[in-house]
Formats: C-alpha cells, structure tokens, sequence
C-alpha cells in the first residue's frame, strides 16, 4: 500500500493550504513532494482518479463531511498538523463560558442560543474593542469554518414547553422585519437601524429560549434568527463595530448550522469573509469564501457562488495575489451572467453584473492598478440602484479614488462632488472610511482651483457627519 512520506507535509506551502482550506492545493503540493501519483491517491482516499485531477485542476471541491474525512484520513495528514484544521480556541472572555466559545465541541441548539445571548449582550451595551469572546483569527476562527461545514446537525424541537407556539404566520412576519431592515440599510447605511436589529434579534432569541415549536418549525425559527444575526452583524460592521460585529456572525454561524439550510451558512461565511479583508486578516478571508463555496458545492446558486468568488477575490487582492484575485473574478463574473439559479437565496437580490465590476475595481485598487480601477467602476455605475444610496455613494467614492490615483484629478472631483450630494442621510462608519480616502487623495493635488472646492466641502460635509 503507497503512503505519503512524512517529509511531504514539512513545508510552508502545505502548512498555509491547510489552515485556509484550501484542499487541491494541500493535494497537488503533497503529491509533488511525495512523489506519488495521482493512482496511488485513489487507493489511499477511495476516491475517483477522475475526481483527484479535477480537484487538483480547480474542477472540483470536495464536499461533505464523508468526502473531507476520506481525504484528510487517506492521506495521512500528521498528528502535530491537525491544529492547522481543529486547533482549540485559544482563550474566551470570563463572561462566557468556555463551552458556549469552543467551537470543537457539538454545535448544539443550546450553545447556539448561549452564543447569540452573548453577542447580543455585547452589541446591546455597545461593546467594540473588549468583546464578550476574544476576537478570532488564524486557527481559531479556521475552527468555526470548519466546524460550520463538517458538524452534524442536533434535533431542536421544543414541543414540551408552555411559551407561545411558533407558528409560520409568526415566522413570516418576523422574516419580512429582517428583509425591511435589510433594504433600509442599502438605503440609508447600518447607523440608524443596528440597534433595532439587535432588538429584533432578541425577539428572536427569546423565541428559541421559550418558544413551543416542532423540528420543522425550529429549523425556520434557527433560519429566521441567523439571517437577522447576519444582517445585525453586519449593521455592525458598518457601524464600526468590528468586535461585537465578529461575535454576532460566528453566533450567526451556528444559528444557520441548525437551520440546516447551507446558503445561510454561506451568507455568514462571506460577511467573515468581508471583516476579514477589511479589518482583519486576508487569508481568514479567502478561507471563509472558499469554504463557503464547498458548503453550497450541491446548490443550483450561481449568483451565490459569483458574490462568493468576489470575497475570495478581495482577499486574494489585499495580500496582493493578482493572478488568483483575476481568476476568482472571472468565474465569479461567467457565473452571474448564468442569471438567478433555483437555489439562489431571495436575500441575494442585489448581485449583478455592476457588482461584480465594482468589486473589481476595489480589487484593482488594492493592487495598484488605478487606471483599470477607474475603468471597473465605470463599467459598474450603470447598474446600481438610484435607491441605494449607501451602496451608490459607497463605489463612486471608490471610483473618485481611483481616478485621482490614476491621475485625473478633474474627473476625481466631478466625482467627489456627485458622491459628496448623495451622502447626507446616510450614516455609515465604512463610507466615512471611503470619503476620508478619498479626500486625502485629492489632498496630492490641491495646488488647483476645483480640488480645493472639493476639499472645502468635503471638510464642512465630514464635520457635520461627525456632528
């Protein structure tokens, strides 16, 4: 019987793959260095050969837990490595017990309900820097995607209690408050609703703590709750809120594993996926989005998969890995003109092909490419909602950036100004971050009349934001 040689795994390349997931690579970089053929994989995973090369070739993903389990067993990986996959979370805050924080024990219903209780604790009375959990990163939060892809799934029904029954007129109602909210904050930005979501978020949590509710009525009471955690956590994020932001999409995590609808569990995963390129570490990002996508790998969602592909792209583009940013925006853009699959979620109605091209000039951006940043976001301007105010204002002060980068001061302030008139009922930590790069961008050319009148109003506009 072949075996992979221990000398195999000892190498920098094999060690990144696995703490991000990323299992063709982990299976090509091995393979190379043991020298094995693709054959003698077969024979040691069970799996096709035909599979292996397509794995290896970008093809295929590997899905499920029976598939990841057969290939990680298979090839033997060494016992001081697995940390890289399972490693324990490091520490967890005194008001949380270390139960609800480790994410290597069972995901039940219950630590789900203790994780949510904590985070919206949190969010409540306005904790950001010190969290109710530690803030994850590296292989503590390479923990909670794994987990959110491998671990089965426990019963949550709750028919012995004497609260209020669950019923799916309820559940409907409380969905339509989670989806107004949502259009509320592409329209307005996150800072005027995040603490109503939280609110929202209890009504749901006290629900799942008190309500009478069988299996399948439980599961959409799981479903409801993680895709308002999502959202809370992102209104969050937007607020500024990084810590308490984080606490509320791993609580989302677990909600969406109970549900057992795997495109929630992708949702959460993308939004980690955006605190990760924004605020913490790439890689986490590129993680996140990849295991999303082997989470939906059985899902007729190209839309999805494409919105997927673009975080994966962001993180690949901030650690300035061009070629493989390109590539995720390829596909990501060949997908989304596939149009609306029958498994695409109703709450992913803003990916289109203006989003895409927006997310790529960001990209380019973070690549030091101006001129095509420029370029993308010009491309992607036609397709954005007037109503979106947040997500408009948002891009074009992106586009301005990238303008004045490139070079073309004049046509970076007509810009600046357009996004300067769009801005004043939205309130946004993130667009304020965009603006300040922005204006110091034009600050390189304020030698000329036109970019001083955009600095003079983009200063009285910041101070009133401020206000």
């Amino acid at each position: 019987m072949p075996r992979i040689p221990d000398r195999a795994w000892r190498d920098e390349g094999v060690y990144r793959a696995l703490s991000t997931w990323d299992f063709a690579t982990v299976l090509r970089l091995v393979r190379h260095r043991s020298g094995v053929s693709q054959q003698a994989v077969r024979e040691l995973t069970g799996l096709t050969q035909s599979f292996i090369s397509e794995l290896e070739n970008g093809r295929k993903q590997v899905e499920g837990r029976e598939a990841i389990v057969a290939l990680l067993t298979g090839l033997g990986v060494p016992a001081d490595l697995r940390p890289l996959l399972l490693a324990p979370l490091a520490h967890a805050d005194a008001e949380c017990s270390s139960e609800a924080a480790d994410p290597a024990l069972p995901w039940t219903p219950a630590r789900m309900v203790t994780a949510l209780d904590a985070a919206v604790g949190g969010a409540m009375i306005g904790l950001n820097r010190r969290g109710v959990i530690a803030a994850l990163g590296g292989a503590g939060l390479t923990q909670y995607v794994l987990q959110a892809a491998i671990a089965p799934t426990e019963s949550i029904a709750a028919t012995a209690r004497e609260g209020i029954r669950v019923s799916d007129r309820l559940l409907a109602s409380l969905q339509t408050t989670t989806d107004v909210l949502r259009q509320a904050d592409a329209n307005h930005g996150s800072g005027r609703i995040a603490r109503t979501a939280t609110t929202h978020l209890k009504v749901l949590l006290g629900l799942l703590k008190e309500g009478n509710f069988n299996e399948a009525t439980g599961r959409r009471l799981a479903a409801v709750t993680a895709d308002t955690a999502i959202q809370t956590g992102w209104y969050r994020f937007d607020s500024g809120a990084h810590g308490s932001a984080q606490h509320l999409l791993l609580g989302a995590l677990r909600a969406a594993h109970v549900s057992g609808d795997s495109r929630l569990r992708a949702g959460a995963l993308s939004f980690l996926a955006i605190h990760g390129y924004s605020v913490g570490d790439p890689r986490d990002a590129v993680a996140a989005a990849r295991t999303a996508r082997q989470v939906i790998a059985d899902q007729d969602a190209p839309g999805l998969h494409a919105m997927l592909l673009t975080r994966q792209a962001r993180g690949h583009a901030r650690l300035r890995e061009g070629r493989e940013a390109l590539a995720a925006l390829d596909e990501a853009e060949m997908l989304c003109a596939r149009g609306r699959g029958e498994d695409d979620p109703h709450w992913l109605y803003w990916i289109n092909p203006g989003e895409i091209r927006g997310q790529a000039g960001s990209c380019y951006l973070d690549l030091g490419r101006p001129d095509q940043a420029a370029e993308a976001f010009a491309e992607a301007r036609g397709a954005l909602a007037v109503d979106d105010l947040r997500t408009r204002a948002q891009f074009l002060s992106r586009a301005a950036t990238a303008q004045m980068r490139a070079g073309d001061a004049d046509r970076g302030c007509t810009t600046g100004h357009e996004v300067l008139s769009l801005v004043a009922g939205v309130r946004s930590a993130r667009l304020d971050e965009n603006l300040f790069a922005m204006l110091t961008e034009a600050r390189r050319f304020d030698t000329t009349a036109v970019v001083r009148e955009l600095l003079e109003r983009g200063r009285n506009v910041m101070e009133e934001r401020a206000a």
